[in-house]
């Protein structure tokens, strides 16, 4: 069992805090049951996991994730008991949960992602427009796998999606969603204009004129959402081909933009929804 904090593989883990380190590792940090449960749904191997079997132990999620973590070193993993303050040393988390991670930066590569899934089309890209807020980032990522989008596109001046409070708050997205970061706008109109081609391309704005239930956001569509605190960016509006907004109620000016976001996105999935089951309607009376 490791018991110093200052152990080589505690620090390994400690070093995956910064962008640096998970830069010279190659690797990100995942904390807590729920996120190496993912990880393992998802078919990955972590690196090296690092666990509490003491504090696992006391609950039967935490028992079952006991025998997971020893499937995971018969496959290649290396799993190692811990005592807390080691834990605490490895863990971002202000409370540890009993086990902390580093998978593979590779493992989550948006072309591996998109392996992974189903090849169903699905018609929403998000493009995030300089979202720095980490918390915010990871709620837009888990909303974007729970409205099937078929793509993340991460544009100058967002949060590394890779930080450990991203991938805390995205809740396991991480593992099902193709997120590009690191691209530029020529990148990124690039992609929306790729194979197939956006049709719109709309932009979150609260000036807008349309409301977002108004847009057929069942054919290739591409959702830009901004930074809430500085509004769009110039690249973004020149990317844009229409605004689109939410109708609020009691003078609310604006949303934060992880709800705004989540707003539009699941409204496209409630169209597409509606759409598959009135094709399979029609299958049926032929």
């Amino acid at each position: 069992m490791i018991t110093s904090p200052s152990n080589q593989h505690i620090a390994q883990l400690h070093s995956l805090h910064t962008p640096k380190g998970r830069a010279q590792e190659d690797s990100f940090l995942i904390e807590g049951p729920h996120l190496l449960d993912a990880a393992l749904d998802a078919h990955l191997v972590p690196r090296l996991i690092v666990y509490d079997p003491e504090q696992l132990g006391r609950g039967a999620r935490g028992r079952q994730l006991l025998g997971r973590i020893e499937a995971a070193r018969a496959a290649g993993a290396t799993a190692l008991e811990a005592a807390p303050a080691a834990l605490e040393r490895a863990s971002e988390a202000r409370t540890p949960q009993g086990v902390v991670a580093a998978v593979a930066t590779a493992d989550v590569a948006p072309e591996k992602v998109r392996a992974r899934r189903r090849g169903r089309f699905r018609p929403l890209l998000f493009v995030v427009d300089g979202v720095s807020d980490p918390g915010n980032l990871g709620t837009l990522l888990r909303s974007a796998l729970a409205a099937d989008v078929d793509e993340v596109l991460l544009a100058p001046g967002s949060a590394d999606p890779l930080g450990p409070k991203v991938v805390r708050a995205a809740s396991g997205a991480h593992f099902h969603l193709p997120i590009r970061a690191g691209v530029s706008w020529e990148q990124i109109t690039a992609a929306v204009y790729g194979t197939p081609p956006a049709t719109q391309v709309l932009l979150a704005d609260a000036e807008a004129r349309r409301a977002y239930d108004a847009f057929d956001l069942t054919q290739r569509t591409a959702l830009v959402v901004g930074n809430e605190a500085h509004g769009p960016s110039r690249e973004a509006r020149r990317l844009a081909t229409e605004g689109v907004s939410i109708p609020m109620w009691n003078r609310v000016e604006s949303l934060n933009a992880a709800i705004a976001a989540s707003v539009i996105l699941f409204e496209g999935a409630r169209q597409r929804r509606a759409k598959e089951v009135s094709r399979a309607s029609e299958a049926d009376h032929e």
